[in-house]
């Protein structure tokens, strides 16, 4: 699964690469002991560009916050250069806040009487051109396109004029100049007293000056303006989940429960719908659309997965329209465990394909899978999230809990994958041929402090037809096995792998927590 080897396993001969000892870095936005969290403030969107350079959050209140990474600037130059010089950087990642805009407001459909909150469900960097940063962010509805770029602020000298005359006519503008005692100025011109071409009302200073010091600029400051360039919007009839950017760097996607449509960047009043999963009959309904991706490398390639566990991969050169799909990938039921809970806990809530393109990794519930796309007879690995709670899924359901959507990420070399769980744990899986890792760590300033010291075993699959399937962390009791309770309230649902280093930013509430390896 490295992206230099043609996307083959990472695996060498001295075996798979230890695990990581994870170490806190930085948190913006960390709560005081008993405040409140406001609604608003609570993150819902996180990713970092493909360089890795920049970090964008989303949260409830419609806002969109950018952070920089400032370790590689302190060194003078990026990371490349610096190795070009046998530079060696043993500092992590370091980020500081760089600026936010308001992306979306709350909205109010008349038509459907419906109201549309201003929570950024996604977020997603577009390329780099002339020193600015493009993104685009969306909520239920509406996508939008914004450009960030510095300014340069300047300030003006002042006129060597009466303030206090011209302040009443609107300003230095509005003020006149006299003349001297020939009524001739320092570059030989005339000027009558009595005629004024900017304003009749001026005065004249008291005292004489022979010329006029015109403005000059004294200084400049550098400010972020955040600008939206185009707005995509009425292209979806259910909520928008997922949008997703092709490697043309031309279009992208954005997918909602039924539809999935195609936009090019540059036209925001027209798309095409180039997925439709909505049947003739409503009733007859079955399964929806969770999440969509492009291929990292191939336009045409995207992958799309559904509530019943399934992904679905489509190439764009068949049809123009995508009803069915290339390759389908979803695991056999094993015999005997279907339940009331099966179908909801099977419903995927993210994918991510690998950087290599080769591999696809997905969240359902319970587990996070790791799929071949060059085999579709089941994943190659699954990776026990919190198989502990099992037992509970009656309360969880009760409360809604099971209806969560935990997000996933992929390191960049691929050889490891992440997730999300409740009282703001996350696992770190390593998914290299024979490693055995599988790390709980805790969204605090110190990670560790609930890890369970049991090594995780590695047992077969359920499935004997899927004979390479490895599932791990399935007896991991989680902090049970410590006496630590579980707190539902506390999720840690969105986080995302720096694209080149061992880096993880993740959102606990309003707070943004990172880590470093």
């Amino acid at each position: 699964m490295n992206g230099d080897d043609g996307g083959e396993a990472v695996a060498s001969s001295a075996g798979p690469p230890p695990p990581l000892e994870w170490k806190f870095s930085q948190v913006f936005g960390e709560r005081t002991a008993g405040e409140e969290v406001q609604e608003v403030d609570i993150i819902s969107a996180l990713e970092f560009d493909k360089t890795g350079d920049h970090l964008a959050t989303g949260d409830r209140g419609g806002r969109v916050v950018l952070f920089e990474r400032t370790d590689t600037k302190e060194h003078g130059g990026n990371r490349r250069d610096l190795e070009r010089m046998d530079y060696t950087v043993s500092r992590h990642p370091e980020f500081r806040y760089k600026t936010e805009f308001q992306s979306h407001e709350p909205e109010f459909d008349y038509l459907k009487s419906l109201e549309i909150e201003e929570k950024i469900n996604k977020i997603r960097w577009c390329q780099m051109a002339n020193n600015a940063l493009f993104l685009l962010s969306t909520n239920d509805k509406t996508i939008k396109f914004w450009k960030v770029q510095e300014k340069k602020v300047k300030k003006i000298s002042e006129m060597n004029v009466d303030p206090s005359k011209a302040a009443g006519n609107g300003g230095v503008a509005n003020a006149s100049v006299s003349a001297g005692p020939n009524n001739n100025l320092a570059n030989g011109s005339y000027l009558d007293q009595s005629y004024n071409c900017l304003s009749k009302d001026a005065s004249f200073p008291p005292r004489v000056i022979s010329s006029l010091r015109l403005p000059v600029v004294t200084s400049n400051e550098i400010s972020l303006v955040a600008k939206c360039r185009r707005v995509y919007a009425h292209a979806h009839d259910y909520h928008i989940n997922s949008i997703s950017n092709n490697s043309d760097g031309e279009t992208f996607i954005s997918a909602d429960d039924l539809r999935i449509n195609l936009w090019n960047l540059e036209i925001s009043n027209q798309s095409f719908n180039i997925v439709d999963v909505k049947p003739t009959n409503m009733e007859d309904l079955t399964e929806v659309i969770t999440s969509a991706e492009f291929h990292p490398t191939h336009c045409n390639t995207l992958a799309y997965s559904s509530s019943k566990g399934s992904i679905r991969l489509i190439d764009l050169r068949q049809s123009a329209l995508c009803d069915s799909h290339s390759k389908i990938f979803e695991e056999q039921e094993a015999p005997g465990s279907r339940s009331f809970f099966t179908e909801i806990i099977a419903s995927i809530s993210d994918i991510k394909f690998a950087k290599d393109g080769r591999h696809i990794l997905s969240r359902d519930y319970m587990t996070l899978k790791l799929w071949d796309v060059n085999m579709d007879s089941g994943p190659v690995a699954t990776f026990q999230v919190h198989e502990y709670l099992r037992p509970k899924l009656c309360d969880l359901y009760e409360n809604d809990s099971i209806f969560d959507k935990f997000e996933c990420c992929l390191s960049g070399n691929g050889q490891r994958v992440a997730t999300g769980s409740y009282s703001n744990l996350f696992r770190v899986f390593g998914c290299a041929e024979g490693s055995t890792e599988a790390t709980t760590l805790e969204a605090s300033k110190n990670p560790t402090r609930r890890q369970v010291q049991t090594p995780s075993r590695t047992s077969r699959g359920l499935s004997s037809t899927i004979t390479n399937a490895v599932r791990r962390g399935a007896d991991s009791p989680g902090v049970d096995a410590n006496g630590n309770s579980f707190d539902f309230t506390t999720k840690l649902l969105h986080l995302a792998w720096h694209p080149t280093e061992n880096s993880i930013a993740c959102a606990a509430a309003n707070s943004l927590y990172m880590y470093y390896a």
